[in-house]
């Protein structure tokens, strides 16, 4: 009767002439390459630093890596690709390439230091890599942290400037900073070729035989414990939301986006990557986020819809030439990983007429289970289920669905749910329930829904930090601290920032006799060379013991409700 009541209410606000579910796909992500190719071959899929690949473009590069990955690298169905890179047609074309094979691509975020990068070899097996210029020097020395069985056999590598035009006009050109990387040289290790090499090559001549159940991603997520587990996705949970995301947002080939969120991240494989290829609509691409480069780009291109986090919002609306940017060919601004503030999402309703459209997902749901319908959001909602999803409230102990407005755990079955953690087959079963006949999977996130049905997060289950969208595990963050010399424990909780929402705070205890060596910069200093930017600590807080329980454990609980009384002024 609970479920009835929720379906009923937000039904009243479902998106006009978009369906309730559709039938599941029998093609495969690749299928839609194909197709694109054929129907617009001349469109420009994507366009970086003012230069363009068209769709047939796209799909010739794909083959023609696909060809070398068979050849050179001796890839075949099922196994794991490595692919490290920022935004770039390249990072599109090598996906795509090991998709053409049937292998499971296991992207990774670029900002991964060596010590982090030997677990995304090691635990899915890779042997192939696909890496940008700057990060293969990060590659190989994770190299050296694995036993040589376990090592990548064969890596392919690009520079950025592989995909850019000679001179890149003002207009496009990013900050000079990122000129290092975006023109970086590597000195390649053996086991290294270079992406234009491979592109001369020949294209795969094996016709392409993928079905819908193929396995094509293992897209890397951390859990309250341990290190981060493969989540397994095939073209048939991905393809799901891929095909229901027009329906929802009334997208379609005439749409022009601007494709900043990154897209080793779920959300931006789906609305940079795959939802653009399957229509045919064009991509700018920003290979990191920079607010002056991106008005300039929406202005330049007349940009029309942007699935960004909210933090982008507040730092373009921080802009000093905000003024010189004409934005008003926007016609959808939404996104999620973080709650926009009323004040921010109101200055844009006045600045361009357009309400924030949030959303909810995870890695494990290959981004959206939720969404506010684009023209009745609410602020600082998740939205109402998706397409095809059923999102239920229970209680995390019995099990049992709670009353109306009640708190609770977020539940979800939908056909957009993962197959299940690879290698993991316990925390794959600890991770769904059955509910009336359904496998629902659970979040770990506590909300509630109102009385239109729509979704709110209230607390957290899980140890999760959001910092400015990115999810940062303090179990993860704690074992890479372990590894400095002069900490005896370390405990990360989140503090509050003005700016990123959440940010990574370390309580630590040092040991004995290192105190007047060691101090809150010398330990961000380190962290910064040890892992991605995102977990370094921003804030170390010295204590001589951590609070715990009878059993040993570290009562992380306890802290983090003293950081957060301290936060509110208690």
């Amino acid at each position: 009767m609970k479920q009835d009541e929720t379906v009923r209410a937000h039904h009243r606000f479902w998106p006009k002439r978009s369906p309730h579910a559709i039938p599941p796909a029998e093609s495969t992500l690749w299928h839609n390459l194909a197709f694109t190719a054929v129907r617009y071959p001349d469109r420009p899929a994507f366009m970086f630093f003012g230069r363009g690949i068209s769709y047939s473009q796209l799909l010739d590069q794909a083959e023609r890596i696909a060809g070398w990955l068979a050849r050179e690298a001796g890839v075949t169905a099922g196994d794991r690709v490595l692919l490290m890179m920022q935004n770039s047609p390249q990072f599109v074309v090598a996906f795509y390439a090991a998709m053409r094979l049937r292998a499971v691509v296991v992207p990774v975020n670029p900002m991964s230091r060596a010590h982090e990068l030997a677990h995304y070899v090691t635990d899915p097996q890779a042997r192939v890599a696909i890496v940008s210029a700057e990060l293969i020097g990060e590659l190989d020395a994770a190299q050296r942290e694995i036993d040589e069985p376990a090592r990548i056999r064969r890596a392919l590598v690009t520079a950025y400037a592989d995909a850019m035009p000679d001179v890149v006009e003002p207009g496009e050109a990013g900050p000079e900073a990122w000129d290092s990387w975006l023109h970086a040289e590597a000195r390649l290790p053996a086991w290294a070729s270079r992406w234009g090499d491979a592109l001369v090559g020949e294209p795969m001549a094996a016709p392409y035989a993928g079905v819908a159940e193929d396995l094509v991603a293992l897209c890397y997520t951390s859990g309250t414990t341990g290190l981060p587990k493969g989540c397994m996705h095939t073209h048939r949970t991905i393809g799901h939301n891929v095909y229901s995301a027009p329906a929802w947002f009334t997208m379609s080939a005439a749409d022009v986006s601007l494709g900043v969120v990154p897209m080793f991240h779920i959300t931006g494989m789906l609305f940079v990557m795959h939802v653009p290829i399957l229509l045919g609509a064009t991509v700018v691409l920003m290979a990191r986020w920079d607010r002056e480069l991106a008005g300039r780009l929406i202005s330049r291109h007349r940009v029309t819809t942007w699935t960004n986090i909210p933090t982008m919002i507040i730092d373009l609306l921080g802009s000093p030439n905000l003024d010189d940017f004409d934005l008003t060919s926007l016609n959808y601004i939404g996104g999620g990983g973080a709650a926009m503030p009323h004040a921010v999402a109101a200055r844009l309703k006045r600045w361009l007429g357009l309400d924030y459209a949030e959303g909810y997902g995870l890695t494990e749901t290959a981004a959206p289970s939720h969404s506010n319908p684009p023209d009745a959001p609410k602020l600082q909602c998740l939205g109402i289920p998706w397409i095809g999803t059923d999102a239920r409230i229970i209680d995390p102990d019995t099990m049992r669905e709670v009353e109306p407005g009640d708190s609770g755990e977020i539940v979800i079955h939908g056909p957009q749910v993962f197959v299940g953690y690879w290698q993991r087959p316990r925390e794959t079963e600890e991770a769904f329930f059955e509910l009336e006949g359904k496998r629902f999977f659970r979040t770990g996130d506590l909300g509630r829904v109102d009385e239109d049905g729509y979704f709110f997060i209230t607390d957290r289950l899980k140890r999760m930090i959001n910092a400015s969208g990115f999810k940062v595990w303090p179990a993860e963050v704690e074992n890479m601290l372990y590894h400095h010399p002069d900490i005896q424990e370390a405990c990360v909780i989140a503090a509050t920032d003005p700016y990123r929402g959440e940010t990574v705070k370390a309580v630590i205890v040092l040991k004995a006799g290192t105190g007047d060596r060691v101090d809150a910069d010398a330990i961000i200093a380190w962290a910064r060379d040890e892992m991605a930017a995102y977990k370094v600590p921003r804030q170390i807080e010295f204590v001589d013991a951590l609070p715990k329980s009878g059993s040993g454990k570290v009562l992380w609980r306890v802290l983090q409700a003293r950081e957060d009384e301290r936060a509110a002024g208690g």
